[in-house]
């Protein structure tokens, strides 16, 4: 599957993002985005949950299973789903989640094998510490006080 057009640009901010420590706020960004936008993204929202669930267990270092470039790949992905200025812009009604949803199911094919990975780690967990891993606090600045722990 070709590389959506207009995505690369999103990996070099994704890179600035991570390395600057503000995975945090996107976090929140997608959360509050994906509860706003949530009845439009169909199946997606499940897709954008668990990349969502992926990226708080790898800032709170539970998850390090990951390639750095898989990473950098979903975090640029979510930086897509957030921009409103992208292939479609959001406010066109209808058709402005049309990329935004192509976009996030072509990182859920293109990283399927990481991603399946990610499932059966999720599914060896107790459901409490996954209930704590994978859990947004109130604000970005308790979860950058969280993490991000090495392990």
């Amino acid at each position: 599957m070709k590389t959506p057009w207009n995505f690369a640009r999103f990996l070099p901010l994704a890179s600035r993002l991570l390395s600057r420590g503000r995975l945090p706020t996107l976090l929140f960004a997608v959360a509050s985005k994906g509860a706003i936008q949530g009845g439009r993204l169909g199946k997606v929202k499940d897709d954008l949950r668990l990349l969502q669930a992926l990226c708080l267990a790898y800032w709170r270092g539970e998850y390090r299973a990951i390639s750095s470039k898989s990473l950098l790949s979903v975090v640029a992905g979510l930086m897509y789903f957030l921009s409103p200025v992208d292939a479609i812009p959001d406010f066109i009604p209808v058709f402005g989640m049309l990329d935004d949803i192509a976009v996030l199911a072509w990182l859920m094919k293109t990283l399927d094998d990481e991603l399946s990975a990610f499932r059966a780690w999720r599914g060896r967990q107790r459901p409490e510490k996954l209930a704590a891993v994978e859990r947004l606090p109130d604000t970005p600045e308790q979860l950058r006080l969280e993490g991000p722990r090495q392990n």
